[in-house]
């Protein structure tokens, strides 16, 4: 697999984990719903802009795409006191909460990235991690191996696609004028 083309911007990384722990009810957002916002976010965003909010690297996970430098975002906003993380135990497993320490305040992300965000974070939270961890392996993160980075362009692998009549003739057109045929 190629490497991620985009700049990580660990700035926006930061702003988007604050904007989610201050957006999402403590008992509606663990790790894994965390991951996949931060992914569903990014990659919805590439496909409407050509590139990503925060340009971190995903990679393919058992349980769905993870972010690569999400541990030391939330380290470091833990340190700057903007979050507080906590681990309680949820159906016999370990579960991460996060939490805002103080308001959200937007720098960095714009507000249709903040929009995106927050409205990623209502589809996720209305599911469960196992669920989300489902959607999550869709055709754009079989593109990969286990343990690889999931390029932004398999994004395109998550928008439907179907070819018309028109598509056709115009793909026949465009492949004629180009061979320097004449049209029938």
């Amino acid at each position: 697999m190629p490497k991620n083309q985009f700049q990580l911007d660990r700035e926006k990384l930061k702003e988007a984990v604050w904007l989610v722990a201050d957006y999402c009810p403590q008992e509606e957002l663990g790790n894994v719903k965390l991951h996949k916002i931060l992914y569903f976010s990014d990659m919805l965003f590439f496909l409407h802009q050509g590139q990503p909010i925060t340009g971190v690297e995903y990679l393919k996970q058992k349980f769905g795409p993870v972010a690569r430098h999400l541990s030391a975002a939330v380290t470091s906003l833990a340190a700057d006191g903007k979050i507080g993380v906590s681990e309680t135990e949820y159906y016999g497993l370990y579960k991460k909460n996060y939490v805002s320490n103080l308001p959200f305040a937007r720098e960095r992300l714009s507000e249709e990235e903040v929009k995106l965000i927050k409205d990623v974070a209502d589809f996720v939270r209305g599911k469960s991690a196992k669920e989300i961890s489902e959607i999550s392996h869709n055709a754009a993160w079989e593109a990969a191996e286990l343990g690889e980075i999931l390029p932004y362009f398999t994004a395109l692998r998550l928008v439907p696609t179907e070819v018309t009549d028109s598509d056709r003739a115009w793909a026949i057109e465009s492949a004629r004028q180009h061979a320097g045929q004449r049209p029938f």
